[in-house]
């Protein structure tokens, strides 16, 4: 039964292969594997679940089909001391093709050399600001290493991963220790996590933002959801504060009151003391308030009215009574409810006489609007001017002067007559 397994190779390089044998081969064991045009060294990388899983998520695995290729044997004493002089002989490869790009003024940075472990191929690894022609520059370095030659165009971040180093964390880069794919990364996460958006501060060796950022943004989405909003209102035993910020790692909040006092408080002791607060007491006043701490205490954070809105809506309520009072008084009929009654400019029909049947834009009046219609909106301009009279009326009471209908109403404007 085949095995799969995972080969690493120089330059942070990982593929998946078969192995045939009864035994799977242990961890970082050298192997001699299949390759095009050749064979290969490289070390087991991982074998197992392990494998088969890294294999169905890896952008370097094959999925649920067997690999193409198959590991050939376990590499012998002789292999690894050839590997060891391939290895060292790279970067001499490295600088003699640096002088051919000079030589043949290519707009491109060689980044690494890679020979073959059977010398068949040479790879030449380079990043560049935009697509070049090194047609020419091929066809030297074949001529003067005599194999077959492979230049591939990699990212500043696979430059980072092939050659390693020492991040800023003092640990070795992520992509290049155990990170298995480049995900994009954008200033979106940064500002989830509340960091600067400084790029210099926030972009690691390779001049881009740093991988970090995107595998560690799920952790602080899930943290965050147990805390309110920064901005926040929220009604506590000291009366209203706000959240000035939140501490997910240490699970504090500070939070402002009014007068300008601070406090951090710990998220279990600020749940408890809404918790506590939403119980029905004689304190709290009315019903409005209990539910807003109750949802306060669920988790919902929600922001209750604050005591200038209430005030506002007090001293409007005081306002407006009177002047409803003093309307029914003088004008009963203009603020009673609507009550369809027949209007004194329609003609009824006579007794035993049938009423005129009219179809089309003749029963909607010429215009296209029903006569129920038109002697709705009489009644609404009528009531308008009766609402205005007593306004005036009300106005010229308090003023101390009389009021008379002639100088407080406007003229009639005929609608009444209008049919």
């Amino acid at each position: 039964m085949a095995h799969l397994i995972e080969v690493a190779f120089r330059g942070n390089r990982k593929e998946f292969f078969t192995w045939s044998g009864e035994t799977v081969p242990p961890l970082k064991a050298g192997v001699i594997v299949e390759v095009d045009r050749g064979e290969d060294f490289g070390r087991v990388h991982s074998t197992g679940e392990l494998a088969e899983v890294r294999c169905k998520g890896c952008a370097h695995g094959c999925g649920t089909t067997p690999p193409p290729r198959a590991a050939l044997r376990l590499a012998s004493k002789a292999d690894e001391q050839r590997d060891r002089e391939l290895t060292a002989e790279n970067e001499d490869t490295r600088r003699t093709a640096i002088e051919r790009v000079k030589a043949n003024q290519l707009v491109m940075k060689l980044t690494d050399a890679e020979w073959q472990w059977d010398r068949r191929k040479l790879t030449l690894y380079f990043t560049a600001d935009r697509r070049v022609d090194f047609r020419g520059l091929v066809r030297d370095l074949a001529a003067l290493f005599r194999t077959r030659i492979e230049l591939k165009q990699i990212g500043v971040r696979d430059e980072a991963k092939r050659l390693s180093g020492v991040g800023r964390c003092g640990r070795e880069y992520c992509s290049a220790s155990w990170l298995p794919d480049l995900r994009p990364v954008n200033l979106g996460v940064a500002k989830d996590q509340k960091l600067s958006l400084n790029p210099q501060q926030i972009s690691g060796a390779c001049g881009r933002l740093m991988c970090c950022l995107r595998y560690e943004h799920e952790f602080y989405v899930l943290s965050r959801r147990k805390f309110p909003k920064e901005g926040k209102i929220l009604t506590t035993g000291m009366g209203e504060e706000k959240v000035i910020s939140c501490d997910i790692f240490n699970e504090r909040i500070t939070l402002r009151t009014a007068e300008g006092d601070s406090r951090v408080i710990g998220l279990a002791d600020l749940q408890r003391e809404l918790a506590v607060l939403a119980q029905p007491t004689d304190v709290l006043q009315g019903d409005a308030h209990d539910v807003a701490l109750e949802e306060q205490a669920a988790g919902s954070m929600e922001e209750p009215m604050d005591a200038a809105t209430r005030a506002m809506l007090d001293t409007v309520e005081t306002e407006i009574a009177p002047l409803l009072a003093a309307m029914r008084a003088h004008a009963p009929d203009a603020v009673a409810d609507d009550v369809a009654t027949p209007s004194d400019d329609v003609a009824t029909p006579a007794d035993g006489a049938e009423p005129p049947e009219l179809e089309g834009a003749e029963a909607a009046g010429g215009d296209g609007v029903s006569d129920a219609t038109r002697r709705k909106r009489r009644r609404g301009r009528r009531g308008g001017r009766r609402l205005r009279a007593a306004e005036q009326r009300r106005q010229g009471e308090e003023e101390g002067g009389s009021w008379s209908p002639d100088g407080g109403t406007a003229p009639d404007d005929g609608d009444d007559n209008e049919e």
